[in-house]
């Protein structure tokens, strides 16, 4: 039987890795998937890993309908064995939805991977429907780390290194970004709450009010 599969993490945790060599190991056993992306890093039309692997993608796009797409490619004689979906997160919750109506009345396995919450710890749409209907639902055993080195459980969006907790849910960026750009950063539970990224904990460190003193 076909499945819904939702493989979750933070970010940098190599799931979009994980979706170019799930898709290489299916091809290379004869079968045939369609891969689609969103919002990614790269650009449209396309999954990449910071690893440096990509591949051509077909764009999520607003409104756009993933068991009307399947229907009319098996209409015209194609064969579609799998879905890979990366930045599932960003789907909206009627589209996967839409993706378990593939599993189920089609029989196509459908392999998904996003990160669960957003830079204020909230369920993406995406998500939360993905984890309400999917049938497994797999952390990433690759675990990403805090700059303190404890393992990350969180992203946080920064500007020129600081966190902020305010704006819309959906900014694309990446974890390595010019002074002054959107970027994220992935922090444990702890770092999070207390809005302590790498620069800010650099900066408070070097400062003189926090440095040793030798009492007069």
């Amino acid at each position: 039987m076909a499945d819904l599969v939702f493989f979750s993490g933070t970010m940098d945790c190599g799931k979009s890795t994980l979706a170019l060599q799930m898709n290489h190991n299916h091809a290379a056993r004869g079968r045939q998937g369609i891969i689609f992306a969103r919002h990614d890093r790269a650009g449209a039309s396309t999954i990449s890993s910071r690893l440096g692997l990509r591949a051509e993608a077909v764009e999520v796009t607003e409104g756009f309908d993933f068991q009307h797409y399947v229907v009319q490619l098996l209409s015209a004689g194609g064969k579609v064995d799998y879905l890979i979906c990366d930045e599932a997160n960003f789907y909206a919750a009627e589209q996967v939805d839409q993706l378990a109506r593939v599993v189920d009345e089609l029989g196509i396995d459908v392999f998904t991977f996003g990160i669960t919450t957003d830079f204020r710890t909230r369920l993406f749409p995406g998500s939360q429907r993905l984890i309400e209907l999917a049938d497994r639902v797999e952390i990433l055993q690759v675990e990403a780390l805090c700059w303190c080195g404890a393992r990350a459980t969180h992203n946080a969006r920064t500007v020129g290194g600081v966190m902020v907790v305010e704006g819309p849910q959906v900014v694309v960026g990446d974890v390595t970004v010019s002074q002054d750009e959107v970027g994220y950063e992935v922090l444990c539970r702890r770092h999070h709450r207390r809005r302590l990224t790498a620069a800010t904990a650099r900066a408070a460190t070097l400062s003189p009010d926090v440095l040793p003193f030798e009492r007069q």
